[in-house]
């Protein structure tokens, strides 16, 4: 599945040139897409919910709902450990390639190809179960992933040397320098430590 290119050294996982352009973002392309996205989004539910008392907690919900699935996704989509040649091509094209070379600014975050069409299933299932308002429960959820996504691009590509942004950082460094099995919250840790995935620093475990 996955090609290195010999020239910049990055890892290539399409033969066709197309699909390998669709594959990657960069940081600029990401902030533009989505400096979009929101603010129509935000648009579309003062149009057809209107701005009520709902509004906030709706926004909160979404958010904490995002947390938890970008939890669930990472722990049990993005390693997931399948027989089937499939699977295991997909999983690596979604994620498996990222640990293989973390450092690629391109492929840090998700690409619109992969983001837009499960945001527009998301908030189609928003409105489904709540009407119009379904759309501020989206736009939680939402920014939450945009958020999750600048914090792991800032993980790979930025100092974070403030307090709060260097605990990120070290924990998801250490899901990927100490054990694929634990650390796979970004943004939450307290969902690691609530559901014993948190990975132990090398001076716990020394004087265990």
């Amino acid at each position: 599945m996955a090609l290195h290119n010999d020239q910049s050294g990055a890892l290539r996982l399409f033969r066709s040139e197309a699909l390998e352009r669709l594959s990657i973002v960069s940081l600029t392309a990401f902030c533009a897409t989505w400096a979009v996205a929101l603010p129509v989004i935000a648009l579309v539910g003062l149009s057809t919910a209107g701005f009520d008392l709902l509004v906030v907690p709706l926004l909160c919900v979404g958010v904490l709902v995002w947390s938890l699935f970008e939890y669930a996704m990472h722990r049990f989509a993005f390693h997931w450990s399948s027989e089937v040649a499939f699977v295991r091509s997909a999983v690596f094209v979604l994620h498996g390639n990222h640990h293989v070379n973390s450092n690629d600014p391109l492929r840090n975050l998700m690409p619109p190809i992969v983001s837009i069409p499960i945001a527009a299933a998301v908030w189609g299932l928003c409105v489904l179960a709540l009407g119009a308002s379904g759309t501020w429960l989206f736009l939680g959820f939402i920014s939450g992933y945009v958020f999750y996504d600048v914090i792991h691009f800032g993980c790979h590509q930025w100092p974070m040397k403030g307090r709060i942004a260097n605990v990120l950082k070290r924990h998801h460094m250490r899901h990927h320098h100490g054990s694929e099995a634990g650390n796979f919250a970004i943004t939450t840790p307290l969902w690691d430590k609530l559901f014993g995935s948190t990975i132990k620093s090398q001076r716990k475990r020394s004087s265990a």
